[in-house]
C-alpha cells in the first residue's frame, strides 16, 4: 500500500532514517535485560542502507552508510572502518542490481534483502574471524541474522514513500 511518493528531500530520505538508526541502535546497546533475556541486537542500518539503494543513486547514500557504520563501530568497540565497508557491500550489491530489482513483489525483495543481510553479516563474520584468529559464535550470528531480516518492513516503508519521488530515475 503506498501513500503516495514523497519529495525527494536529502533530509526527508536520507537524514531522518540516519538518525532514526542511530537511535534505535542506541537504545537496543543497552544492557538491559527483561526476565533474564536482553534485547536482541540487529542491524538497524540495513534495512535503511538496502531503501537506499533502491530509491536512486546519490552521491550522499554511501556517506549515510559510512557514517552508520562508523557509528556502529564506535558504539559496538569494533575497529573502525569494520562496519562501514560491511554496510557498503550490500549497497553496492543491491545499486548494482537496482534495474532488477525494479517492479518486483515483496517477497522477492524481502529474499533479496534477505541476501544483503547475510553478506553483511557474513562479511562482519568473516573481517572478525581473520581479525581476532577465532570464529565469533555462529548462534549469535544466525539470531543476529534473524533478528534483522524481520527488520525488512521497514525498508519497504522507506522504498513506498521515496521511490517515485524523483522522475529522473524511474
Amino acid at each position: 500500500m503506498s501513500g503516495g511518493a514523497q519529495p525527494l528531500a536529502p533530509w526527508r530520505w536520507l537524514g531522518v532514517p540516519l538518525v532514526q538508526v542511530m537511535i534505535a541502535t542506541f537504545i537496543f546497546a543497552l544492557p538491559l535485560r527483561f526476565w533474564g533475556v536482553g534485547l536482541p541486537e540487529p542491524v538497524f542500518a540495513l534495512p535503511v542502507v538496502f531503501a537506499w539503494a533502491v530509491i536512486r543513486p546519490s552521491m550522499l547514500a554511501p556517506l549515510g552508510v559510512m557514517t552508520m557504520g562508523v557509528y556502529l563501530d564506535l558504539l559496538w568497540g569494533t575497529h573502525t572502518g569494520l562496519w562501514a565497508v560491511c554496510l557498503l557491500l550490500p549497497y553496492g550489491l543491491v545499486l548494482g542490481g537496482r534495474s532488477m530489482l525494479a517492479g518486483q513483489s515483496r517477497l522477492i525483495m524481502w529474499a533479496w534483502y534477505s541476501a544483503a543481510t547475510a553478506l553483511a553479516l557474513g562479511a562482519g563474520y568473516l573481517f572478525t574471524m581473520l581479525d581476532a584468529r577465532n570464529a565469533p559464535n555462529p548462534a549469535s550470528l544466525g539470531w543476529q541474522f534473524l533478528a534483522t531480516v524481520v527488520l525488512y518492513p521497514f525498508a519497504d516503508r522507506l522504498i513506498d514513500l521515496f521511490e517515485d519521488a524523483d522522475v529522473r530515475f524511474r
